[in-house]
This record gives C-alpha cells, structure tokens and sequence, in this order.
C-alpha cells in the first residue's frame, strides 16, 4: 500500500513508501476499541486535583443556631449543616478519585491500528523522506507550506530531535511525537500525520502483525 511521499525539499518523491497493510489498512467494524483508548489516555493523564469542604471542614458553625425545643423549628446543631446555604458539600470530591482507565496492550495496538487506517482512508496520512532543519521556524513553516499540510500537523519522528523541537514550539499546529510513544489520542486529534520515513520501521515493529506482534 503506496502513500503520498515528499523528499526533503518538499516536493513529491517518484518513489512512494509502502505502508505495512497489517498497520494502516485494518478494517474497523466500529469504534468501540478506539473511544475505550481515547478515554484511557485522557483519564490516566487526569489529576485528582479538586476537593471540596465537608462540613467538618467548613469554618464557623461551632454554635447552635437556636436552643433545641421551643421555637417551633427544626433541630440544627450548626450552621455549616450540608442543606444549609454555606454549609459543607456532601459526597463531593475529595483528592482521592481515580480516574485511571485500564486497556490491554493488545487492545492499545490494535486501537492505534484502527487509528492509523482510518486517518490513512481519509488521506490524512503523508510520508516525508526526511526533515531537514537547523531549528529556524521560519524555514520549517515553509517545508510544512510547500507540502500542504492543513490543520493540526502530527509529526512522527523516529527520535526527538532539538533542532527539529526547536523549529516547532513557536507553531501552535504542530505536534512533535516519536514513533515508540506514538497513541490513538495525538492520531485521532491530527488533521494530518506526516511522518518521518525512517519513523515507519519503528511504527511497524510495534504494530507489525506479519512477525506475530498482537
């Protein structure tokens, strides 16, 4: 399975590369796996970070509003009572949620599979021979141009690179990822994934099913 391929310069390669159709042309039935992976990034990457007061902790209230018999009104022992305005927060978070969302390793492969052959139907996916950059933005954003690349860019590389980092932190569209920690989530969010051809042994010897990798 040939893809649209760009030499270093920008321009269209004779030569286009040959994705592996074990990885980039799986058939998805439904997306089912996909919003199960989806969800598990973004819940192990939450913080349990909001916490409310109980009515332990709410300050104030130490005395009772009003003597217990007599007055014809309901008991309170304080002010800080749950069902009172300024009182604590019942079942509330309290810091120790956990919001982690376990996936098997073979159901995470296959989700980036069925990721990788959708964004592939919808001719999302571009293969660059290789990006060439001594990190000047300017020189990045015009190879990124010339190639026409729309939207946010996903740009699979083989190893992090500095100069090629430095190039894109100033281009909000742009997001760097390497090709061992690539997920379903940068893939799904990408309107256009261009990757790094010497990124495409890495991406296949993760995902490959050919050598019996599940």
């Amino acid at each position: 399975m040939a893809v649209i391929t760009y030499s270093k310069s920008g321009t269209k390669s004779a030569s286009p590369a040959k994705l592996d159709k074990s990885v980039f042309e799986q058939k998805v039935d439904n997306h089912e796996l996909l919003k199960q992976a989806y969800l598990s990034y973004i819940g192990n990457a939450r913080q349990a970070s909001a916490i409310v007061k109980t009515r332990g902790l709410v300050s104030g209230g130490g005395r009772k509003p009003w003597k217990q018999k007599g007055t014809g009104r309901a008991r309170f022992g304080s002010s800080r009572n749950p069902i009172w305005r300024g009182g604590g927060i019942v079942f509330g978070p309290n810091g120790n949620e956990n919001y982690t969302i376990k996936l098997g390793t073979n159901s995470r492969r296959q989700a980036l599979r069925q990721a990788l052959s959708l964004s592939v139907s919808e001719n999302k996916v571009k293969v660059i021979e290789q990006i060439q950059t001594d990190g000047k933005t300017k020189d990045f954003v015009a190879l990124l141009n010339k190639i026409d690349v729309k939207g946010s860019v996903l740009l699979v590389v083989a190893h992090r690179d500095l100069s090629k980092e430095n190039a894109a932190r100033n281009v909000p569209f742009v997001e760097i990822v390497g090709a061992k920690s690539l997920n379903v989530f940068d893939v799904v969010n990408a309107d256009t994934i261009l990757i790094n051809k010497d990124s495409l042994d890495l991406i296949n010897e993760r995902l490959s099913l050919k050598k019996g990798v599940q």
